[in-house]
Order: C-alpha cells, then sequence, then structure tokens
C-alpha cells in the first residue's frame, strides 16, 4: 500500500483497504491504524530518504527491542548510550548520579546523526513534546519530513517488559508517561499526529513483532 502524501510505504502485508484505516488528512498528514491483526501486519514500513522516524511507547513497551530488530545502524536510541556509560562507571553509582551526562550524550549523537542528512529512526520516551518539535524542524530545514511511530501497549504489559529487561521507571514517572503516552495515542486515533509529524502509525505488540524492518528508500 503506498500513500503518496508522506512516501511511506508498508509492504510484504497487503491488506484490504476496508481494513487499513489509513486515513488522509489535511496537509497530506496520515493515519495507520496496524491493531488488532494477530501479527498480519506489514512486513516493512519504509519512508522517503533522509526522513526522520520517532518510535514512541510507554517504559517496556518494547521501544528498543523494535529499533534493534528492524531499524538496525540507523536507530538512535537513549538506551545504547545508558549502556556505554554505565560500563565506564562504578557498579555502586546509582544512575541518577550521571544520568545528565547520558542524556548529553545521546542528544549529541542525535544532533550529529541529523546534520548528516540520512534518515533516522530515534528512540522517544513520548514525554517530551520538544524533543518531537526539535525532530520535526530539523526535518524540515532539510526538506523532509518526521513520522511518528507509536506502540500502543497496556500497562501491564509494559511493565512486564521492564522486569524482563532488568530495568524499570518509578511509580512516579510510569504515571508520567502513561499520561503522555494516552494522550498521544488518543490524538492519533482522532486522526490528529502530533504537530510537524507527516503521518503517524499505531502499533500494538503484535504488530510490533511483524515488522522485520523500519528504514529508507534510496533517493531518486
Amino acid at each position: 500500500m503506498r500513500i503518496q502524501h508522506t512516501g511511506v510505504f508498508a509492504g510484504d502485508a497487503a491488506l484490504p483497504a476496508q481494513r487499513a484505516r489509513a486515513r488522509t488528512r489535511r496537509r497530506g498528514r496520515v493515519v495507520r491504524d496496524l491493531r488488532d491483526r494477530g501479527g498480519r501486519g506489514p512486513r516493512v514500513l519504509a519512508f522517503a530518504a533522509g526522513d526522520v522516524v520517532v518510535v514512541s511507547g510507554l517504559p517496556g513497551s518494547g521501544k528498543s527491542t523494535l529499533l534493534r530488530r528492524a531499524a538496525g545502524g540507523l536507530g538512535i536510541d537513549s538506551q545504547d548510550a545508558r549502556e556505554r556509560w554505565e560500563a565506564r562507571m562504578p557498579a555502586f553509582l546509582p544512575y541518577a548520579f550521571y544520568r545528565p551526562l547520558v542524556r548529553v550524550a545521546h542528544y549529541a549523537g542525535l544532533h550529529r546523526a541529523l546534520r548528516s542528512g540520512a534518515g533516522v529512526v530515534v528512540h522517544d520516551c513520548g514525554t517530551q513534546s520538544w524533543v518531537r518539535g526539535w525532530l520535526a524542524r530539523a526535518a524540515a530545514r532539510r526538506g523532509r519530513a518526521l513520522h511518528l511511530v507509536l506502540l500502543d501497549v497496556d500497562p501491564a504489559t509494559a511493565r512486564d517488559g521492564q522486569r524482563e529487561r532488568g530495568r524499570g521507571v518509578s511509580a512516579y514517572a510510569f504515571a508520567r508517561h502513561r499520561r503522555a503516552v494516552g494522550r498521544l495515542v488518543a490524538a492519533v486515533e482522532a486522526g490528529r499526529p502530533p504537530r510537524g509529524c507527516a503521518s503517524a502509525t499505531l502499533l500494538d505488540r503484535d504488530a510490533a513483532a511483524a515488522l522485520r524492518r523500519i528504514g529508507f528508500r534510496a533517493p531518486v
């Protein structure tokens, strides 16, 4: 299914039009809902060369897993920066002590990737709208588009995901994430992608597991 307005292509799992639920909105923005298909969704999400894709969802929803499996070397994940710093620090030192350094390292790496002009897939916690605003402006400056891929996973499943990876967030932080991601999901379901996003794609756990590649087509 090719969507001309945003240059998004979902491949390897053609679906009847009545089930695709892809809705073209004003200014060419598109919402695609790939939930509730039992893993029979697309295997590939391909975007125009040089575009920026941001992957959002609750902590533990599977964002990092999706990036590592499907985005390859194009993924920019704050978790990678955290793990690099953890390897340097004494085991007894709490993460909170060097969290600011991790954030600086993550955003510096993201800035370099954006300046390169290549397409990138970015891990986003969903609570900081300024990050999406920054990414949208960076994409627009080079004549490209920002796209949102949003994992809609219930809180209990996300908590299980945190336990599986052995790293969780506080109840307060998780509640803040729930509110922010809930607002995002509700807006996208209503056909209103966040400001600056040319498209939004909703995934559940099965749809995310079905994806094998998030990438970018070669320049024409």
